[in-house]
């Protein structure tokens, strides 16, 4: 078994990308997962520690990483001490930073005996599923896709409740209460800025519909952070697409930061179960 934790990756934006790998010693080359966090969140965040653990098991490598603009540094890779750089975070900046790890990896010869760069698996929950079908359908090195509970629509995911555009036109920043830390976590106009002038690229129902390789989609019919609704779409606009509903299960599966026990969720554990078996066995 190998794991290497918080080790640095650059990108194409001045910071750091910091990454862990995992995979099991063997000298045979395994299939890999590359793994997206969501907004607000981070490769280390609640039970991602112990699924990470999971996909050794079922002798799949795993790459999971922070985008270099979500708030987390090299050495405090959890929560948010770095608000500036979370303030000027953006898709394209996500995008980027997922290529720059598709990248690192497939000319990692170091890693050549013990994972097989020809079969990469796209993992994105939430905000990171939506990057991770943007991703997929434009690079053919990814050759199946799983989401978990991810947006179909990135437009609706820049106006939070109660936000108003012109008035964060004339502030230049709307402030948003991450309710666990309590930080008022900037977002700079940029990323609206940034949103149009990339708006075809970021259409989510346009990667969809194009997707060419097998996509799994996994959500809760209880997700009051992104409604199943976006799940069903996915689907509608990906007819070859496979969509397994976990029923009353919130955004993340029963997990949360921290997570101390020892065993995963039992909404969690399912989620990874399937995920894994169409890894796998597909």
């Amino acid at each position: 078994m190998k794991i290497l934790k918080n080790f640095p990756i650059t990108g194409k934006h001045n910071k750091s990308i910091s990454t862990d790998l995992y995979f099991n010693q063997t000298n045979k080359q395994k299939p890999l997962v590359i793994f997206c966090h969501g907004y607000k969140g981070y490769k280390d965040w609640g039970a991602f520690e112990l699924m990470s653990l999971n996909f050794l098991k079922a002798d799949v490598a795993l790459l999971k990483f922070n985008f270099s603009h979500n708030g987390c540094t090299l050495n405090q890779p959890i929560d948010f001490p770095d608000l500036e750089a979370f303030g000027n975070n953006n898709y394209i900046k996500e995008l980027d930073d997922l290529e720059s790890i598709i990248n690192w990896i497939c000319n990692a010869k170091e890693f050549k005996n013990e994972i097989d760069i020809n079969n990469i698996t796209l993992i994105g929950h939430s905000r990171g599923g939506a990057i991770a079908v943007l991703k997929a359908a434009e690079d053919s090195r990814i050759k199946k896709l799983v989401t978990w509970a991810a947006l179909c629509d990135l437009n609706r995911a820049m106006f939070h409740e109660g936000a108003d555009l012109e008035q964060w036109k004339e502030d230049g920043v709307l402030y948003v209460l991450n309710g666990r830390t309590k930080q008022k976590m900037p977002h700079y106009i940029q990323f609206y800025n940034n949103f149009i002038k990339n708006k075809t690229r970021l259409s989510v129902e346009n990667a969809a519909k194009k997707m060419m390789i097998p996509h799994l989609i996994i959500h809760g019919d209880n997700d009051l952070s992104v409604p199943f609704l976006h799940a069903q779409n996915l689907h509608r606009w990906n007819t070859t697409s496979k969509l397994i509903v976990v029923p009353k299960s919130n955004h993340v599966f029963g997990a949360s930061q921290p997570w101390t026990k020892t065993k995963l969720p039992t909404n969690f554990k399912f989620v990874l179960e399937k995920t894994i078996a169409f890894i796998t066995n597909f």
